[in-house]
């Protein structure tokens, strides 16, 4: 497998158009078509973590936040000591950081789904890829082959589920003219095959790449493949994420459920004004993973009464508590390493020929003691 592939998989998952324009994702060291057999996760590619990947002979990392975000005037092993041993060590790195934020199934879908969101919507909705339909007719016994082609680069996937299809079976005609070589049929005659439409959702940045796939894993000489766009649908991609509850809880069994997936201890609350504080019930919550002080004001807009985030200013904190709005901190990081199991898990089902493990060096660098 080559970087190029590995890379088509994490764009798939978190299109890169839709990260903050601050930002810097994508391949930010090494060369796309390279060899790689181990992916390492990592939220942050401190020099720990750097030494424990080369130790497991990982070839590529995907590190959230990027190890290049601001201009870099020279790489050297004192400037700039990760990422020059990092290309010396001819590693690829990869960012995702605001694109797998905003995107579905990412970093603020995990969040919101340990809170226990039910429909989450973003605080802030940034407009998704459009997306289309994609239709191939094919025989019935090479279904299998080109539905997992059309999987693998990119087609198929509808919120959390992928490997989505629609098949019908029918009758296709046609007649071989001179110069054609037909898998099924002769040259002059006509002729009428059963074959089965297969349908597939995909983004249009994919359409290219799964036509190429499509036409490879297919036994015809000249597949029909149609394309057809789709009516862009209200946008579930944004930072953050706002919702319901399946049913009304205390504030504390908000607090118990983040630190017990998160790991931590202890995390830090700013309750309410004028509530119950731990028993104050709760009904619509909200949450962003990082920082996102810039968002408080959408938190009280849509009727949240409960906010989950990375970390927060003071004055930020003080101002949604005024407003009825209980702040959770439970530190940058460790609002963002829990997305992580689960895109491992992603990745090994889009390619089951990569390696995938996470950094256990990984960790936040601030402790409550």
């Amino acid at each position: 497998m080559h970087v190029h592939e590995v890379i088509a998989a994490l764009e798939t998952i978190a299109p890169p158009e839709l990260a903050e324009a601050w930002d810097n994702v994508g391949l930010l060291i090494g060369d796309k078509t390279a060899e790689v057999a181990k992916l390492a996760l990592c939220i942050d590619l401190t020099g720990p973590v750097l030494e424990e990947i080369l130790r497991k002979k990982v070839e590529m990392v995907m590190a959230y936040h990027p190890v290049i975000f601001k201009t870099v005037s020279r790489v050297t092993a004192v400037d700039t000591p990760v990422v020059y041993s990092a290309a010396k060590n001819n590693l690829a790195v990869y960012s995702m950081h605001t694109a797998l934020d905003a995107a579905q199934g990412g970093t603020n879908d995990v969040l919101a789904g340990v809170i226990g969101l039910i429909d989450p919507q973003p605080l802030q909705a940034t407009a998704c890829e459009g997306r289309c339909k994609v239709v191939v007719f094919v025989p019935a016994e090479a279904l299998s082959a080109v539905a997992e082609a059309a999987f693998s680069s990119g087609a198929g996937e509808i919120g959390n589920y992928d490997d989505c299809s629609f098949f019908a079976h029918g009758i296709g005609t046609y007649r071989p003219t001179n110069g054609a070589s037909p898998t099924l049929g002769t040259v002059g005659e006509h002729e009428a095959v059963e074959e089965i439409r297969l349908e597939m959702i995909a983004p249009e940045s994919r359409v290219k790449a799964i036509r190429s796939a499509i036409g490879d894993a297919h036994p015809y000489e000249e597949p029909a493949i149609d394309v057809y766009p789709l009516e862009k649908a209200t946008s579930k991609c944004g930072l953050g994420r706002i919702g319901r509850l399946k049913r009304a809880v205390s504030a504390k069994t908000l607090v118990d459920r983040v630190k017990q997936a998160s790991g931590c201890s202890k995390v830090q609350v700013a309750w309410a004004s004028g509530s119950r504080g731990p028993s104050e019930k709760v009904s619509i919550a909200a949450c962003c993973a990082g920082s996102c002080g810039s968002l408080a004001g959408s938190v009280p807009a849509g009727g949240a009464t409960f906010y989950v985030t990375g970390e927060m200013r003071h004055h930020d904190a003080l101002a949604l508590a005024a407003e009825g709005v209980t702040c959770v901190c439970i530190g940058h990081s460790n609002s963002e390493r829990m997305a992580l199991r689960q895109l491992a898990g992603r990745l090994k089902k889009m390619l089951p020929g990569l390696s995938v493990i996470q950094s256990r060096r990984d960790v936040d660098p601030f402790r409550i003691v």
